[in-house]
């Protein structure tokens, strides 16, 4: 027998203080021209504790389905942030391109700049070299010690003009290279600031959730609690013997309440299970089985429900080999979620079947029902969480699709279905199959 994590109390790491949130973020500002490279903050890290262990048994089905939702939890560790990175890359790309945008936008501007300026030169040098050309036609057969004077003059203007104009020109790029710092350090202060507020935003929604579930794990223990005892007193209560129209009417009412418990117990479960999965604390315990074994205590579970209804059910296993490497507790959680969806959403008449068999090095099961299908777009849809193909039915959270997939991802699998409006709908999930060739069973026919 495999043993699961017990649940651990840990300490909730205490908020980070301005100086590990500007090492979140190695460099936050303006591109290399303007000073620092614009590099946007990593993920945070998800904290607070896991909520207690799922000890109770779920019942599944209308003959109490006794399946383990053992709430492993694996050791304490961040939980990752996919939409948090892609939020720090789209921001740092942003960042990026302002930071271009605005070096060529300058670089354009301080180009016309230096474009006028040197329009402006060249039209004063030609006026004054027009001027001096007069000049000099007005001063043929003058006093040749007036014209090495007059020649002199002109030079050290010529000195002094060309030294006032790179004067100007030091100026120029010294005001303009202090507006590049004066815009860096602006940046730099403004960009900065916004990291911080996000990242203490971000510390803030982590604490939230942390609160959030600690209080969901202390009430859904609770609940469970009393759940509990109210199971047991039906049981008790179911267990006697019903003495006449009053006791006939009492045990039936107690078999009702035995009903609303299991569902309520799978309600707060699935809960449960959503809060494990987004802290990242869903732990599976794979060992190689007979995936068979799978199908026939789904069949079993559910066999009595579905003829109630009047559905037909069956079960059929492929041939080759069926050993898989998975957690027998967590895919019957899977098969469960499947197939109550598959009974309930066929009519009277319809049939569900299970299969079972290799495809390639995995193991695929299936599940296909004559439904009403499923007309969402795009399918894959379905197993995001709180989605439900009919608004109106109360009977669910519409988690169970969603839980389905995250735990099959757990195992290294993939989950996904096909359907069409009034024609039913299959689904899939394939697990790892066996580390080893294994020798083959003997196939087995439809039961």
């Amino acid at each position: 027998m495999r043993e699961k994590t017990p649940y651990k109390k840990c300490a909730r790491p205490r908020r980070r203080r301005r100086a590990a949130g500007a090492a979140d973020i190695p460099g936050r500002g303006v591109a290399p021209r303007y000073g620092a490279r614009s590099v946007f903050a990593t993920n945070g890290a998800r904290r607070g504790e896991g909520a207690p262990p799922r000890a109770a048994k779920a019942e599944v089905g209308a003959r109490g389905f006794q399946c383990y939702h053992g709430w492993a939890m694996a050791p304490d560790r961040p939980k990752p942030h996919p939409e948090r990175g892609d939020t720090d890359a789209s921001l740092r790309v942003e960042r990026e391109q302002t930071d271009a945008e605005l070096a060529k936008r300058t670089s354009r501007i301080e180009e016309d700049a230096d474009h006028v300026v040197e329009l402006a030169r060249a039209r004063a040098d030609r006026l004054l070299s027009s001027a001096r050309e007069r000049a000099a036609v007005s001063l043929r057969g003058a006093d040749p010690e007036t014209v090495r004077g007059l020649a002199a003059e002109r030079s050290s203007e010529d000195a002094a003009l060309s030294q006032e104009r790179a004067a100007a020109d030091r100026k120029l790029e010294g005001e303009r290279d202090q507006r590049r710092r004066a815009l860096a350090m602006l940046l730099r202060h403004e960009r900065e600031e916004t990291d911080e507020r996000l990242l203490t935003e971000r510390a803030r929604a982590d604490e939230a959730v942390a609160s959030r579930d600690d209080f969901l794990g202390m009430v859904s223990h609770d609940l469970r609690t009393l759940l509990g005892g109210v199971a047991m007193s039906a049981a008790f209560l179911m267990s006697l013997p019903p003495e006449g129209e009053v006791g006939r009417r009492a045990h039936l009412e107690a078999q009702r309440i035995r009903r609303y418990a299991a569902r309520m117990n799978r309600l707060i479960g699935d809960l449960l299970d959503v809060v494990s999965i987004e802290s990242g604390k869903l732990s599976v315990a794979p060992e190689r089985r007979d995936a068979t074994r799978l199908l026939d205590e789904t069949m079993e579970a559910f066999q009595p429900a579905a003829s109630a209804k009047g559905v037909a059910m069956s079960a059929e296993v492929a041939g080759g080999s069926v050993l898989a490497s998975f957690d027998h507790e967590r895919i019957l959680q899977v098969l469960a979620n499947l197939v109550s969806n598959a009974i309930k959403f066929t009519e009277p008449g319809g049939h569900v079947a299970l299969r079972v068999g290799p495809s390639g090095a995995d193991v695929r099961f299936t599940v296909t029902d004559s439904g009403r299908g499923i007309s969402a777009e795009p399918i894959d849809a379905i197993f995001e969480r709180f989605w439900q193909a009919d608004r109106a039915d109360r009977r669910g959270l519409g988690l169970g699709l969603y839980i389905s997939r995250c735990i099959v991802e757990a195992h290294g699998g993939k989950i996904w279905a096909e359907s069409e409006a009034g024609k039913g709908s299959a689904f899939h999930f394939t697990l790892p199959g066996p580390p080893r060739a294994e020798a083959d069973p003997p196939a087995r026919g439809p039961s």
